[in-house]
């Protein structure tokens, strides 16, 4: 009997029934693991039975016939043509499998859709075409999205997702249609990660030191947590004290010495003494010396010095030739 078989083993024996030839027309439509596990299957299946067969291609006949009407004339139509072909039991049954079927398949697109992507098409639209839409994602996609809607439209979300028990196919499809028309006009841009907090980071490192004070100091003022968070990604010269001996041996044999002596002489005593202490004797004395002899510098001489010390230490940093330690867990050295 037909209800013995399994899915796979019922297509398998559909395979079988056509012959070679067309059979082989049907694979070129197939995936590799699908052609894998039907051959596996039509391997297997060696001897049915003539009343199996017959009820086997009538069982796929009737699904081929309900798909058809559904997606051609509507859930009504369908079921208009269904219940006088069949009767109203066999009816309800084929609709319920095909309506699973095709729900497996709509909106496919989404399911496989960064949030990002799906949140910034579909936040605008109507509270139910959102429920809509998300009653066919993955549940951490719903969720997610969810979280990130306005807070009155989330609870709206929420409910219409709750009470949605059956949408026309027709309607389904058009949705489905639109949102992939929005998926393809992305397609090709994608979201890409702009801005943020280590941007502004790397933005102030490469600045003067005189605007990034300013810049600190006045934002500061307004969100203090977030100027901390640009710090933590930053280098700034007197974050010096935070290197590793090596690192500092490393740096101090690459740069000017006389952006070092005007460095030195604008710092505090802590930076001063951690460079002094990773110095060669030869090369301290001649700071030391030359230190003595420079007087009337003017600070924005100073800064400057400093922020080509940092440039040559950012620069050792990308070639792998020393580490700046920012705190974050992948800064951690073991």
């Amino acid at each position: 009997m037909s209800g013995r078989l399994t899915g796979k083993q019922k297509a398998a024996a559909i395979i079988i029934s056509l012959g070679a030839e067309d059979a082989a027309k049907i694979y070129k439509y197939l995936k590799e693991d699908e052609i894998e596990q039907l051959t596996y299957e039509i391997s297997r299946l060696q001897h049915l039975s003539p009343q199996t067969m017959e009820e086997t291609l009538k069982d796929f006949y009737e699904l081929c016939l309900t798909q058809k009407v559904i997606t051609e004339g509507g859930l009504e139509y369908a079921r208009n043509v269904l219940e006088k072909a069949f009767g109203s039991q066999t009816a309800a049954s084929l609709l319920e499998r095909v309506t699973k079927t095709l729900r497996s398949k709509s909106f496919d697109f989404v399911r496989k859709a960064d949030y990002k992507n799906l949140l910034a098409i579909i936040q605008n639209e109507h509270p139910q075409t959102i429920a809509l839409i998300l009653s066919y994602a993955r549940a951490d996609q719903a969720s997610t999205v969810i979280a990130e809607l306005p807070k009155e439209k989330r609870i709206d979300v929420v409910e219409r997702i709750a009470k949605m028990d059956r949408t026309s196919p027709e309607v389904v499809k058009y949705v489905e249609r639109e949102l992939e028309k929005k998926f393809l006009s992305i397609a090709s841009v994608d979201f890409t990660e702009i801005g943020g907090i280590n941007y502004v980071a790397d933005i102030m490192n490469n600045m003067d030191r005189s605007n990034e004070k300013y810049i600190f100091d006045e934002l500061s003022k307004t969100d203090a947590k977030l100027s901390d968070e640009i710090r933590m990604r930053m280098f700034i010269f007197e974050d010096i004290v935070t290197l590793d001996p090596m690192s500092i041996q490393r740096f101090l044999r690459e740069v000017d010495s006389k952006d070092l002596v005007l460095s030195i002489k604008g710092s505090n005593k802590e930076v001063a003494d951690i460079l002094f202490n990773n110095m060669s004797t030869k090369m301290a004395e001649t700071i030391r010396s030359e230190l003595e002899y420079t007087h009337n510098v003017r600070l924005r001489d100073v800064e400057e010095a400093q922020q080509r010390i940092v440039s040559v230490i950012r620069r050792l940093e990308e070639e792998g030739e020393l580490v700046i330690a920012k705190g974050g867990k992948d800064d951690i050295i073991v």
